[in-house]
């Protein structure tokens, strides 16, 4: 147990809101159940439009739990924000009442690259069923990174993800410890963002380069030439400061790269996406965590476009037949759990 380690207000304020995400009568105890747990916290039935937004207000939610430790939750909260630009194709294919019709949509011509669209859909899905779940369950528990050892120790496809939350939960509790140097904090901060970084690789590896490898070549092109990153700041000075091309990147500081591939590069081809990754996102997004204000307002954006997103419930069929279809009744903004 861990209950003699001090804690910093961020985390005294996660443990407060623990309860209101998961009754500790109804804590689970496997990886299915944890699952059912952070699915259960996304509206159902929910169409696609409003998966995506909920799915990037939960990553703002839990981040902001533990801001200190929960790196990777703030960059999949944006990059899950700028996948709904993606998905705008869908749009044409959203009735009066505003359901997607995804298989109406898959049927059109391939022109518009809807089963690709669709895949970035269920990949952004993928993420958030394979990932989200592991922060839920460690900011619940007393002794997080017990619970994530119990759970995840036994699974092969989750080393990575238990690897980074021993780096994560080792630097948290320097952090914690109020007589540490600041030299010690400074290796903390480092833990702390290299377990991050180690989910990070994670998700492109297990979750991302199988879906991208589905891709069409026109796709493929679209999305490296599209791929771009400014953490939803404002203000030009700033856009600036914190934008990052993988283009761009790939052909000025990622030139020696492409020459010993002898290949143009790819963001769906795995290496040359993680050097950008690591070499331009990363540490600038680093620097933009810095700045309290700046992320603060970025995932608050975040949230108040989830915010509201109630006001127009999403809808879907009530089964494949022709019947009416049927509101989603999201739980209202005003008795949503606090961090919602």
């Amino acid at each position: 147990m861990t209950t003699d380690v001090p804690r910093d207000k961020h985390e005294q304020h996660a443990r407060r809101a623990a309860p209101e995400l998961v009754p500790r009568n109804r804590t689970p105890d496997t990886i299915a159940g944890w699952k059912a747990v952070a699915d259960a916290l996304l509206s159902d039935p929910c169409c696609a439009f409003h998966r995506n937004v909920e799915i990037s207000s939960r990553y703002a939610s839990i981040y902001k739990l533990q801001p200190a430790c929960f790196k990777w939750a703030a960059m999949a909260a944006i990059a899950s924000h700028h996948v709904r630009l993606a998905l705008f194709p869908l749009r044409l294919d959203t009735d009066r009442t505003g359901y997607v019709d995804i298989p109406r949509s898959l049927s059109r011509q391939k022109l518009l690259l809807t089963e690709d669209v669709n895949t970035i859909r269920a990949t952004n899905n993928a993420i958030f069923n394979d990932i989200y779940w592991v922060h839920l369950a460690y900011v619940t528990a007393e002794d997080g990174i017990g619970r994530l050892r119990a759970l995840l120790q036994a699974e092969c496809h989750y080393a990575p993800v238990l690897a980074g939350f021993e780096a994560i939960d080792q630097g948290r509790r320097i952090l914690a410890d109020g007589v540490a140097s600041m030299e010690a904090r400074q290796t903390a901060d480092d833990l702390i963002w290299k377990g991050n970084v180690e989910l990070l690789e994670h998700e492109q590896r297990a979750l991302v380069q199988p879906n991208f490898d589905r891709l069409s070549c026109a796709s493929a092109r679209l999305v490296s030439i599209g791929s771009a990153s400014s953490f939803e700041v404002r203000g030009v000075r700033q856009e600036i400061a914190y934008f990052t091309s993988f283009y761009l990147y790939s052909l000025t500081r990622g030139i020696p790269d492409a020459l010993r591939a002898q290949a143009w590069p790819r963001i769906t081809r795995f290496d040359d996406r993680w050097r950008w990754l690591v070499t331009s996102v990363v540490p600038r997004f680093r620097r933009f965590d810095a700045d309290t204000s700046l992320v603060n307002a970025s995932l608050r954006h975040i949230l108040d476009e989830a915010r509201d997103f109630t006001s127009t419930p999403c809808v879907i069929p009530r089964s494949p037949a022709d019947r009416p279809r049927r509101a989603a009744q999201p739980r209202p903004w005003h008795r949503r759990r606090p961090g919602e």
